[in-house]
């Protein structure tokens, strides 16, 4: 059996995964995390948080999961412009100004975040901008050069960290002293007060390089049955990889400043999430309830930066006067209060994904 692509050249899989991602992040943009955590702490609402350092949660694999899916999403997007007669150099034009966009959007988002103009170089967008590019010059190699390109990049983000130690960043696992936080010191004159650094794009390259590799497969002609067995097996070597040297003490899994270990555990999860989602949508043809899910990644960067800004700074105050307001009126204790706001956002954010979805309107970044 071989996979069919949509009319439109997508995989269902991808676009799921990618709605699924925006789905985690449109909850968080609405608090929801929090308000559960307020009503009721414990292991399983942690998930939905950073790690505070060494170790590894759930909410951790969601930027790795975003860069991989962009790698994927672009080579099957460029492969079907090429099909079409687009030239090489209309590629890199574009790939070239939706990096720039990537790199503008977020660090606007940063100056949104402060209230005034701010140079700081941490969202994802902005890392995103940099392994896109990465990524696209790696495009139309081999399976070998793409896997080997990810390594290094891992290995050399890992060997700068143990190898260039400065006064006061000489603790290469350490946050706040270590080599990238000294970087951070000479790229914006300061350093991220939850550990998280600017030259987190090197290894988290690997992400959007390998995301790539597994849309050059799933595109290939190959078995599926063959595409399964090879993601499956590919990640759970990168788990066995990443857990084997987080153990041994050779890379920690950190995630604020994506050492080796990290990057390869999340590799191997997102990995697995992805040949079990091809298994089941594309393969299996099991896609009765993914438009839900197709609805909120059609615009995913416009989606993003809709949560990150307008949805977190005006709809959720907006959206809580009401909500809090009636059932303060009702008399329901506070934190139900806020959870019951915090639904209601979602509800209306998912809402207008769908009226953008059925009005056929998509921002293309």
């Amino acid at each position: 059996m071989t996979t069919t692509l949509k009319p439109e050249g997508r995989l269902l899989s991808l676009d799921v995964m990618r709605g699924m991602i925006m789905i985690f992040l449109a909850a968080e943009s609405a608090n929801l995390y929090h308000a559960i955590e307020d009503l009721q702490p414990g292991v399983l609402i942690d998930q939905f948080f950073h790690h505070p350092w060494h170790g590894l949660r759930f909410w951790d694999l969601i930027q790795p999961a975003f860069m991989f899916m962009a790698g994927t999403a672009m080579y099957i997007a460029v492969e079907r412009k090429r099909s079409k007669g687009v030239s090489e150099r209309d590629n890199f034009k574009h790939i070239a100004i939706r990096s720039l966009k990537l790199f503008l959007l977020g660090t606007g988002l940063h100056c949104i975040y402060a209230g005034k103009l701010v140079w700081e170089l941490w969202n994802v967008l902005t890392q995103l901008s940099f392994t896109t590019l990465v990524a696209y010059f790696l495009i139309r190699r081999s399976f070998t050069v793409q896997i080997g390109a990810a390594l290094f990049m891992i290995i050399l983000n890992d060997v700068l960290y143990r190898t260039i130690l400065m006064p006061g960043f000489d603790q290469p696992f350490v946050q706040g002293h270590n080599f990238g936080a000294y970087m951070d010191t000479l790229f914006m004159g300061k350093i991220n007060n939850g550990g998280w650094v600017t030259i987190n794009c090197i290894p988290t390259a690997a992400h959007t390089i390998l995301g790539v590799t597994a849309g050059k497969l799933l595109m290939s002609s190959r078995s599926s049955a063959f595409k399964i067995k090879t993601l499956i097996i590919s990640g759970l070597i990168a788990l066995a990889l990443g857990y084997a040297v987080d153990l041994s003490g050779i890379s920690p899994i950190i995630k604020r400043i994506s050492t080796g270990g990290f990057v390869l555990t999340s590799l191997g999860y997102v990995t697995l999430i992805l040949a079990a989602l091809y298994w089941w949508i594309d393969i299996k043809d099991h896609k009765k309830y993914t438009w839900i899910a197709v609805v909120v990644g059609m615009n995913s960067i416009f989606i993003y930066i809709f949560f990150e800004t307008v949805g977190y700074q005006w709809v959720n105050g907006a959206v809580g006067i009401f909500v809090k307001g009636g059932l303060g009126f009702l008399s329901i204790p506070e934190n139900w209060q806020t959870l019951g706001s915090a639904i209601a956002v979602l509800l209306l954010e998912w809402y207008l994904c769908y009226w953008l979805y059925q009005k056929k309107i998509f921002f293309k970044l």
